[in-house]
């Protein structure tokens, strides 16, 4: 936890943003897996966390702007909590470490929204991602569960989300820990891969990486030998000679700032000759964004720019063909990278996805339909405090490969009888965290192996 000047002051400079009205934060509940006293592992929602701090269920901030109030609404412990799962500070001293001076019982919140209602104030509220936020405001607002998003308030989220954007030197430290965390774990998939392990193997030892440097993954792990599907949650594959491993992971430290980091690796102590062709156009697209980034320029170019460097790599083997300015514009080259080249990083490890990316990385104008394209999350320009993904890939998907044959699509671009010749190639993605700095950029963390003299030097 932060110093409660640092909740206090967010919380200020939150307030200088919206004019009037009751601004209600929902901290998130336990959530039972398969009955009630089964529950997943407890994640605090990121904008609670952000203004207020505290890492416990089943806690409500309020900020009236009219009233000039700060109020946490909670319950005390009753001793069959406790025994079951050990005490806590009151919701007073917890409130107090956050700069909060009152509180009250978590039974007072309806009745203080009425109150509101009657006076005709607005209730600004983010948009609810879990089924049990949405009842617990339907309740309040006194309206249907189903409808309940679309009353969130635009505004409130717009000034949320500006205010996460940019990230400060206290949270960077925070990052960096996750970042080096993350790097640990790829070392350690990098050293530990051999022919006959399952995936799972691998997937295991990265959570315990996590786990021991008193945090938790950020998000499910990626460890497949099967990289052309981008979000491969399946672990039961056995590594063999010849294959291409890829892992995503990353950690989320104790303060529940996120890494996200890709490597690619052999599980041979070397790559093939067929995979340095693709790990390098890869690498080449990779360092092309790279060299993009600096405040004040579009992710979106920094996208393109990884789209153009691929292209022009696909069409050296052979794969593509035509003017590659023309089958990037076009969408051809999303055959082999039909996502996009990164995203923003911070408490979430897709920061904010859950206040809606027209407003994280549109700034509140409607996201691109072209496909490849439309799954870019962050096309804004970049300002200082920025923190963001760097994940360009190539992958060779024998449905999507099948699908836009069968439909003659991009014939102008796209050799076909070549593309076929890759068509069980797997995946490849190598991903890095960079902050926007004043002049420039920086890589966060200490240095991942990305190179394949790197790569292989590890593999020895």
């Amino acid at each position: 936890m932060f110093q409660p000047s640092t909740y206090s002051s967010r919380r200020a400079c939150l307030k200088k943003q919206l004019d009037s009205g009751v601004l209600i934060f929902l901290g998130n509940t336990e959530s039972p897996m398969n009955y009630p006293d089964n529950t997943y592992r407890f994640r605090q929602d990121s904008s609670f966390l952000y203004y207020y701090g505290l890492d416990s269920p089943d806690l409500i901030g309020i900020i009236d702007l009219d009233e000039e109030k700060e109020i946490i609404f909670g319950d005390e412990l009753t001793i069959d909590h406790i025994v079951w799962m050990g005490d806590l500070p009151t919701i007073q001293e917890r409130a107090q470490k956050v700069g909060v001076s009152e509180t009250q019982p978590s039974g007072n919140l309806k009745k203080y929204i009425e109150i509101a209602v009657k006076k005709n104030r607005k209730l600004h509220f983010l948009p609810p991602y879990r089924g049990e936020n949405k009842l617990i405001l339907a309740q309040l607002l006194g309206t249907d569960p189903l409808t309940v998003t679309a009353s969130a308030s635009e505004e409130f989220t717009k000034a949320v989300v500006e205010m996460r954007a940019v990230k400060t030197e206290e949270e960077i430290v925070q990052i960096e820990e996750a970042v080096d965390i993350s790097v640990d774990m790829h070392l350690a998939a990098m050293k530990m891969a051999k022919p006959g392990m399952t995936e799972g193997d691998i997937a295991a030892e990265m959570h315990r990486i996590a786990l021991a440097a008193g945090g938790n993954l950020s998000f499910p792990v990626i460890a497949t030998i099967h990289g052309e599907t981008l979000h491969n949650h399946y672990y039961g594959n056995v590594l063999k000679e010849g294959d291409l491993f890829l892992l995503d992971a990353g950690a989320e430290n104790a303060m529940h700032y996120a890494g996200d980091l890709s490597s690619t690796f052999p599980v041979s102590k070397k790559f093939t000759d067929t995979q340095k062709l693709i790990y390098n156009i890869t690498l080449q697209a990779h360092n092309a964004a790279v060299d993009t980034l600096a405040p004040g320029t579009k992710n979106l170019e920094v996208h393109l720019n990884a789209c153009k460097t691929i292209a022009e790599g696909m069409k050296d083997l052979g794969l593509m063909k035509g003017n590659v300015n023309d089958a990037v514009q076009a969408g051809a080259h999303a055959l082999f990278f039909p996502c996009g080249t990164g995203h923003m990083m911070g408490l979430d490890v897709h920061d904010m996805e859950d206040l809606g990316e027209v407003y994280v990385g549109y700034e509140g104008k409607p996201k691109f339909t072209q496909f490849g394209l439309k799954s870019l999350r962050l096309a804004r320009p970049l300002k200082p405090g920025f923190v963001l993904t760097i994940e360009p890939g190539i992958y060779f998907i024998p449905q999507l490969i099948d699908l836009w044959q069968k439909q003659g699509k991009f014939k102008e671009f796209l050799n076909y009888d070549k593309i076929n010749e890759y068509r069980d190639f797997g995946g490849i993605r190598n991903e890095e965290d960079y902050l926007i700095t004043d002049d420039g950029k920086r890589l966060l963390g200490k240095k991942k192996p990305k190179t394949i003299e790197e790569v292989e030097s590890i593999r020895g």
